[in-house]
């Protein structure tokens, strides 16, 4: 009989936005005890209120015991400093924005707080990971866990591994991410990895196509989900993940990979004029 892993008894999230709040909710909920770090005590407070009404929310929708809920928000404690992250944590992931310089200074600044044996993720969508473990003193404890927005419900998480991550820890972090009833994919670090890589492609193309008056954001969206069965279009997509996270990728990619991964003028122009989808309110799709 096969026995479902456990989740790691004590979890650090740095970073409190729409990411990290989904992945503190996903432990939370899956039973561990979850340390969320922002900069300051707004910021803390923030998250904190944003990941009890994700709780909540998952117990009206009926995803989640009412009980269960509120016992999980209990276990969620918001903090201002990665010196306040507790010695006993066992995993601590990293979901600030992509800037290398800011990941790499936090997850050191984490290494020294924990204890030898906690594992180290980032839950970057692109940077290399093994850029990232060169800030660390004990790379071997490090890896990618890229999740997926929106995390509680999404069933995928991407292992990244680095030239010095241990089969330990990717062993490990496999364990916990079927704890929380996600599956895996395991690969190799390289620019975009393999979902953003192939996320990317599909949404520049279709941005391009709205950029040239092949047909409208809908009717693009409207041809990936019925004519090839994907649950949501690419440029709807965009709107959620936010343009300007896009435009982000878009950039390292062009820069790493070439030109076929360049940023459509139509992006570069929605972004500058603040149109970055959901979380503004325009994107591809109005969302007032």
């Amino acid at each position: 009989m096969t026995t479902t892993p456990a989740p790691p008894t004590m979890v650090g999230v740095i970073g409190g936005g729409r990411m990290g709040a989904g992945i503190a909710q996903s432990f939370a909920a899956a039973g561990s005890s979850v340390t969320v770090v922002e900069h300051d005590v707004a910021a803390a407070a923030t998250a904190h209120d944003r990941i009890t009404a994700g709780l909540r929310l998952a117990a009206e929708r009926g995803w989640l015991d009412r009980s269960a809920a509120r016992a999980a928000a209990d276990r969620v404690t918001a903090v201002t400093s990665v010196t306040e992250l507790p010695r006993d944590t066992q995993l601590v992931v990293e979901a600030v924005p992509e800037d290398a310089a800011l990941k790499a200074g936090l997850l050191a600044a984490a290494e020294q707080a924990v204890a030898a044996e906690c594992v180290l993720a980032s839950n970057t969508s692109s940077l290399p990971v093994t850029e990232l473990a060169a800030a660390l003193g004990r790379p071997a404890r490090f890896l990618g866990m890229h999740f997926f927005n929106p995390v509680p419900v999404s069933t995928l998480v991407e292992l990244v591994t680095a030239p010095d991550t241990s089969g330990e820890t990717l062993t490990t972090a496999t364990g916990w991410t079927r704890a929380l009833g996600k599956s895996e994919i395991v690969v190799s670090d390289s620019p975009g990895f393999a979902s953003s890589r192939l996320g990317l492609a599909l949404g520049l193309e279709a941005i391009r196509m709205v950029e040239e008056g092949v047909a409208g954001p809908a009717a693009i969206d409207t041809a990936m989900r019925l004519g090839y069965k994907h649950p949501m279009g690419p440029l709807r997509l965009t709107d959620l993940v936010g343009l300007d996270v896009r435009l982000a990728i878009a950039e390292h990619l062009h820069t790493t990979l070439g030109q076929r991964f360049a940023p459509p003028r139509l992006l570069r122009e929605k972004v500058a004029r603040g149109e970055l989808g959901r979380k503004t309110g325009q994107g591809f799709y109005s969302w007032y």
